[in-house]
């Protein structure tokens, strides 16, 4: 077997090969409906790429539609109110994303008329959007030929190239690759369809090289290093933090929760009062007089950063008891879901002890 391609990698092939597999995805004009027209929504793109960072396309499609139900358009988006939104994001984590969702929304709106701008460099002013989402935005939207790269790419590209310097170090040199192979035509299909490559041939594990539309010029794959690849430097292990939530119901069936501040974790969130989060033991400060009753068990949530381990306490407490933090929601305004996935951890021990 030969160990060096004997040519490039050919953008013509991958569309060729997009334009019959591509995915369907809800955000997503595929490549028939192009042809015959039909324009991506940016909006839909943005909203999309927003909701997939550091998260699967399996888990945003069900919040995506339910986003674009209730609010179809930026503007709508632009109107929302802050607590509807951070509600309806519960669940996605990296709720920073969805504080820059709306300002990103409502700067579009103001200072834009409602329309995203066409280029990446304007792009790249509004709030929440970084060069990958700029780069997506305007290819993907506004079939601009900019590079587009997330994690698909850059193992397309390690395997594609034999690069073999880890991740992260290898970024700036995948992403040469990236845009050296980036055509003039179609760009936005082509920038799809190495991502859908990426996320249904050129897999992590066990890569489907055989399906490959680029596997002759893949010189991982004539070298037989493809499984290898990318490279990534070890992470460091992740810390420990512990943490009290309490859960204090009001006799008449309301709940005590906080919004939590802007800035930090879980920032904007309705969530239980508690605690700070250190790896030593935190002091116990509840947030109402009441006789406080410790649940069994933790409820245990990994961040990006560090694991949370949290002591779940709860108490009764009287209608006339004011509390030191946070403030009663009545029963039949408080639900479950509207709470960010730590915090129902903490619901859902408490429910069972």
């Amino acid at each position: 077997m030969r160990d060096e391609p004997q040519h490039s990698p050919d953008p013509q092939a991958l569309l060729d090969w997009y334009d019959r597999h591509a995915r369907a995805l809800p955000w997503r004009i595929g490549p028939a409906a192009r042809a015959r027209g039909a324009l991506p929504d940016p909006y839909r793109i943005w909203l999309s790429e927003i909701m997939l960072q550091q998260t699967t396309v399996a888990a945003v499609k069900d919040y995506f539609l339910a986003f674009t139900t209730r609010w179809p358009d930026v503007q709508a988006l632009a109107g929302a109110e802050d607590a509807d939104v951070m509600a309806a994001w519960a669940g996605l984590g990296y709720y920073a994303r969805a504080r820059n969702l709306l300002k990103c929304a409502r700067t579009v709106t103001r200072d834009h008329n409602g329309r995203f701008p066409r280029d990446h460099a304007t792009l790249l002013t509004l709030p929440g959007i970084g060069p990958y989402t700029a780069a997506a935005i305007a290819s993907i939207a506004f079939d601009a030929p900019e590079t587009v790269v997330d994690g698909n790419v850059e193992r397309v590209m390690a395997r594609l190239f034999d690069e073999h310097t880890p991740l992260p170090a290898a970024k700036p040199i995948l992403t040469d690759h990236a845009a050296r192979l980036t055509p003039q035509d179609r760009p936005g299909c082509y920038a799809q369809g190495v991502m859908d490559l990426g996320a249904t041939i050129c897999t992590p594990k066990r890569p489907a090289c055989g399906l490959c539309p680029w596997r002759s010029a893949c010189t991982a794959w004539l070298r037989g290093t493809a499984a290898d690849l990318p490279r990534k430097t070890p992470k460091k292990r992740k810390p420990t933090r512990l943490g009290i939530a309490y859960l204090a119901r009001r006799v008449d069936g309301a709940m005590l929760l906080e919004t939590r501040p802007d800035k930090g974790l879980l920032g904007g969130m309705l969530g239980w009062p508690g605690s700070d989060w250190t790896e030593d033991q935190p002091a116990d400060a509840p947030p109402i007089r009441a006789e406080w009753k410790t649940i069994a068990g933790e409820a245990r949530h990994t961040f990006t950063h560090f694991h949370l381990r949290l002591t779940v306490k709860t108490a009764l407490v009287p209608m006339d008891r004011l509390p030191l933090r946070g403030e009663f929601i009545e029963l039949p305004e408080f639900r479950p879901s509207d709470l960010p996935t730590v915090m129902r951890k903490a619901f859902d021990l408490a429910q069972g002890g």
